[in-house]
């Protein structure tokens, strides 16, 4: 059977499509290729963009801000010294971008101006540390992206 150039560019487009097809398929089925939005509340989070904004001024304008350093035991974060433990609230929020399952969040709880967060809970690679405190009332936010 002799092959014209119609069948020719029949069966090549149909063997696009099916590469297509197949590829398609491939990147919804195989939980490799997952890749989860940022938040599941995003839009909501934009419209608290300003707040975020101001509460970063406002660690900012501290004289030390939050830092932090990896240990044996963990990830320590510690606050400033300048400032009474005791009177510090509001919660940390650590985000893995490759997979939300590992996402976390705890409540500050300080001994002596630092929170550990233990080893365990923690995977090596990049993660997201947000710091949403508040300290006789005002409120601050510290943002970092961290390798760990």
């Amino acid at each position: 059977m002799k092959i014209n150039w119609g069948t020719g560019i029949v069966l090549a487009f149909i063997g696009f499509i099916s590469f297509i097809m197949y590829f398609i398929i491939t990147m919804n089925i195989d939980s490799k290729y997952d890749h989860d939005l940022v938040t599941e509340d995003y839009y909501k989070q934009e419209l608290q963009v300003q707040n975020d904004i101001e509460k970063q001024k406002n660690a900012n304008a501290l004289a030390k801000n939050i830092d932090w350093k990896k240990t044996d035991k963990g990830l320590v974060i510690t606050f400033p010294e300048s400032l009474n433990a005791e009177n510090i609230t509001g919660k940390v929020f650590l985000y893995r971008p490759s997979n939300k399952q590992f996402d976390f969040e705890t409540a500050i709880s300080l001994s002596n101006h630092n929170l550990l967060i233990p080893d365990k809970r923690l995977l090596d690679g990049r993660w997201n540390i947000i710091v949403d405190w508040q300290y006789s009332g005002k409120s601050y936010l510290y943002k970092k992206e961290i390798v760990y």
